[in-house]
Parts: C-alpha cells; structure tokens; sequence
C-alpha cells in the first residue's frame, strides 16, 4: 500500500516553508539546497514558491491530491520533517487536516494507515 503522503502532498502547496539560512548552508552542515529558497528576512529563507498567494513547493513534484511527493525529501528543511500527517503515529494533526480541506480532501483517518508496516516511508 502506498503512504498517504505520496497521494496527497496538500502540505507543501498550503504552507509557507520558513527556515533558519543554516540548513541551506553546506558549511554548517545544511542540506536543503540553496537554489530552491528564497530570503525571508536576516535570519531565515523560505523554500520557493511557498510565499505566493497560493504557496507551492518548488521542491513538489506531481500533483495535490493524485500522485505528489517531495523532490528533496531526503534534504528537505527541517519544518517539513516536523510536520506529523494525521494518525499516522496514532493522533490528528491540525495542520495536516488544514491542507488537505483548503485542497478539498478528506482528512485521513486511522483505517488510511491500514496495511502500512512501520518501514513505510511517506513523502512530506
């Protein structure tokens, strides 16, 4: 069965992706990649695209809803490796419920995890 994530990715076209500069610098140990961001303010970036009227990842690839996923996953910021997608560790997350209403899905429920081991990688 494949993660939810990987058919949604409502997160990375809702939300903007502000970050401490340090993850984009190699330097300091960063990963995410610097062409894929933006200057937010002094201290922190934005990945692109996520500042728009209607925010979408530069780093998604696919589309909302259907087949999605991250382009950086393994590089992505740290706020995108916070956000926890609704039971899949046994409790809701508002802000995973938020995106995908705004992009007119259903919030996941416990019976979307079904069939998923604990190896399942997701995408967001």
């Amino acid at each position: 069965m494949l993660h939810p994530c990987l058919r949604c990715g409502a997160c990375c076209a809702y939300f903007r992706v502000a970050f401490h500069w340090s993850e984009a610098d190699a330097a300091l140990g960063g990963v995410v990649p610097p062409a894929l961001t933006e200057t937010l303010d002094p201290h922190r970036l934005v990945m692109r695209g996520t500042q728009a009227s209607r925010p979408r990842c530069t780093a998604l690839v696919g589309t909302v809803g259907e087949a999605a996923h991250c382009g950086i996953y393994e590089q992505r910021p740290s706020v995108c490796r916070e956000v926890q997608p609704s039971w899949e560790f046994g409790a809701a997350s508002p802000q995973c419920d938020k995106a995908r209403i705004a992009h007119a899905m259903a919030p996941l429920t416990p019976d979307d995890w079904l069939g998923l081991g604990p190896s399942s990688e997701g995408a967001g």
